[in-house]
């Protein structure tokens, strides 16, 4: 057999192991397959090819390029997974698991790209929030701007996910525009050094803005700044000793982590076997202990249910657990594969051996169970395990020993208080899950355990075909947790984004503020290019650009017609007794919606042009009722410009309606896609 060199990516170049190189073992035979590490590797010049050259070259780039540079990447992944499947095999993972980890990864890149250019301007700088208004007439205001650090990200990732580990993290810091150091665990980084391979290959990426350690990182931590960043994936007592690093504490750097967790999932007390729920609760349970050989930060480590059902929990548990098919992940037949390695297979029966001395062992024999197509005592297998824990209240290890394998300790509950109590007893998890179809037990779940939680999964007979499963994170979503689980918050969409960012305030006058953030505010300059705005092209536009329309007189006639014509008679616009009676109104008013019509028609172009189409509206306020007889006009301005594809971009305009004394009536922005 060929044992595979394992190689760092520095400096742009690949670097072979050297001195201080470990031997890495199939998981399936328990055969050295690889081999990785290089102790002179120069960690001091990667952090300065990170910051000198990959830095700089995204922060060239906009929100946008670095998505479109995002979904290249994915979409090139894809194209290449099959190699990476088979690889992943020697990790003791199923082709089921491949989709979790490969697909998932390259799955989680695509909505980073997708929210990229969605949700992020097409522009260098983040504007977080609103305009704070902080003097009486506005020349004064603030604003909170986001820039890239100017600095490297250190991911350091768990062995269990190989891609999905890397890519969840690198997607949010290559959009953010900050260059990355990817260091995976050593048990696994065959499986990542090859996707590094693809991505390199594929030339998308600019220099330096990723790089790999395939090894130790010496003392890399040694040598951050305030624009550094790490994020960590794996054991609690790791994250504490790396977090505790003198100079990054020194230097406040950055450090996210997302640690050990006794996730757990509860039945709730209206889920008695013969619903649709119990079915539910055993099927994601059995599920979550078998995916991946249960070594997912995710999987339920702690079955929380009603005293009275217990017993029939454990036996349709054993059921399902019964069918699970262990073996080499190779074989089509195969539900469940092998740990990661020796190693891990002996802290796993260590940890179940602990979790024995308060629980008893009532599924499962590590002594005796069949493995198909591989040698159980050759390779890194263990059967699923299930314990039950009678007296869960004064337990400990149950609630604080993670046996990171297909191990589950069940516990029975007198009431919800006492089940949200026995959740919490995991002082911090990244997820819980709660089985009901009552939703106050939801919102009592929500209000009790949501504190030491970064998720609550509600499943139930409505949303279980659709839903996707206890474990699965998703980067529209927060992942992590407070406590234990590492205190941090990966994923979460932009929020993953801000985290590689500063967030700046700024404050200045209108013409500062537009001027930094490239999105026009109130008060600041105007400007008018002398032909209709909805004549000229989106290349042609300018932030500012401004039309300012003739007034129209409001009439009782209009306001009568309109409630006619639309069905809209409330009484503030047809009785002028009751509106008079409305601390709001002076007496009959003309309706919003015939305000924002009449604005239409004062600032629109009939004929065809460049504008598209109208595709919303949005911040809408109406500030001052008007009446019959008052005559209101409108500024239309463009406040910001967002390239969408090559044919056309999304002018968003700031839209305001006065009246014949200059005083503001309504207020909102306008959005219209608009053709180069």
């Amino acid at each position: 057999m060929t044992i595979q060199n394992v190689s760092s990516f520095a400096k742009g170049a690949w670097v072979a192991p050297g001195s201080g190189a470990r031997n890495i073992a199939s998981a399936i035979t328990g055969d050295v397959i690889a081999t990785a590490g290089n102790d002179a590797l120069d960690v001091q010049g990667m952090l300065a090819y990170a910051r000198d050259v990959g830095g700089p070259a995204l922060r060239k780039m906009t929100f946008h390029d670095r998505a479109r540079m995002l979904k290249a990447l994915a979409l090139h992944l894809r194209d290449h997974r099959d190699a990476l499947y088979q690889l992943s095999f020697e990790t003791g993972a199923t082709q089921a698991d491949h989709l979790i980890d490969i697909d998932g990864g390259i799955g989680t890149m695509m909505v980073f790209a997708s929210k990229g250019r969605k949700e992020m301007p097409d522009a260098q700088i983040y504007v977080d929030g609103e305009i704070e208004q902080l003097s009486r007439n506005g020349t004064f205001l603030g604003q909170h701007i986001c820039t890239p650090l100017q600095g490297v990200a250190v991911h350091i990732n768990a062995f269990n996910f190989p891609v999905w580990g890397m890519l969840e993290k690198l997607a949010p810091t290559l959009l953010a525009g900050v260059p990355a150091i990817v260091k995976p665990a050593a048990s696994s980084c065959y499986v990542t050094e090859l996707a590094v391979r693809i991505m390199a290959e594929s030339n998308i990426l600019p220099d330096g803005a990723f790089q790999l350690v395939s090894g130790g990182l010496g003392d890399m931590l040694d040598h951050l700044t305030c624009q550094d960043a790490v994020a960590f994936t794996g054991s609690a007592n790791t994250a504490l000793k790396l977090r505790s690093n003198p100079l990054i504490l020194g230097n406040s750097v950055r450090f996210t982590a997302e640690a050990d967790s006794l996730n757990c999932s509860i039945l709730g007390p209206d889920a008695l076997p013969g619903t649709p729920e119990f079915d539910l609760f055993t099927k994601e349970v059995s599920r979550e202990m078998t995916t991946k050989a249960g070594q997912k930060c995710t999987a339920i480590r702690r079955i929380i249910t009603p005293e009275g059902v217990t017993e029939a929990v454990i036996d349709a548990l054993s059921a399902r657990l019964d069918k699970t098919v262990i073996g080499d992940p190779r074989l089509e037949t195969t539900r469940m594969g092998a740990l990661v390695s020796a190693g891990q297979k002996r802290d796993v029966l260590e940890k179940a051996a602990h979790l024995a001395t308060e629980a008893t062992r009532v599924y499962g024999d590590p002594d005796d169970f069949v493995v198909q197509g591989a040698d159980p005592d050759k390779g890194a297998f263990v059967p699923p395990m299930l314990f039950f824990c009678e007296t869960p209240d004064t337990a400990t290890a149950v609630h604080v020993t993670e046996a990171f394998g297909p191990v589950s300790t069940i516990m029975g509950y007198r009431d919800l208080d006492h089940a949200i109590a026995l959740a919490n007893r995991g002082q911090g998890s990244l997820v819980a899950s709660v089985i009901t179809h009552n939703t106050k037990v939801a919102r009592d779940v929500a209000l009790g355990a949501g504190a030491f939680h970064g998720r609550l999964y509600f499943n139930n007979r409505d949303s279980m075909g659709e839903s996707t499963g206890h474990g699965s994170p998703l980067p529209h979503m927060v992942h992590g947790g407070p406590g234990r689980a590492g205190g941090g918050e990966e994923l979460g969409g932009i929020r993953a984004v801000k985290h590689f960012m500063q967030r700046t305030a700024i404050q200045g006058s209108p013409d500062i503020l537009t001027g930094v953030t490239g999105q026009w505010v109130a008060g600041a300059a105007e400007t008018s290019a002398g032909a209709h705005p909805f004549t000229r092209k989106f290349g042609e536009l300018a932030v500012g650009e401004t039309l300012n329309s003739a007034p129209r007189t409001v009439t009782l006639d209009d306001i009568e017609h309109f409630a006619t014509f639309t069905g809209d008679t409330f009484y503030a616009h047809m009785d002028d007794a009751a509106a008079k009676r409305n601390p709001f109104f002076p007496g009959r008013v003309a309706h919003g919606y015939l305000l924002l019509s009449f604005a239409a028609g004062l600032f629109v172009e009939p004929n065809e042009g460049p504008v598209l189409a109208n595709t919303g509206l949005d911040a809408l306020r109406f500030m001052k009722p008007v009446s019959a007889g008052d005559a209101i006009k409108v500024r239309l301005t463009v406040k910001k410009k967002t390239k969408r594809n090559d044919e056309y971009g999304e002018v968003r305009w700031h839209v305001t309606l006065t009246n014949q004394d200059d005083e503001q009536v309504a207020e909102y922005e306008l959005l219209t896609m608009v053709a180069f």
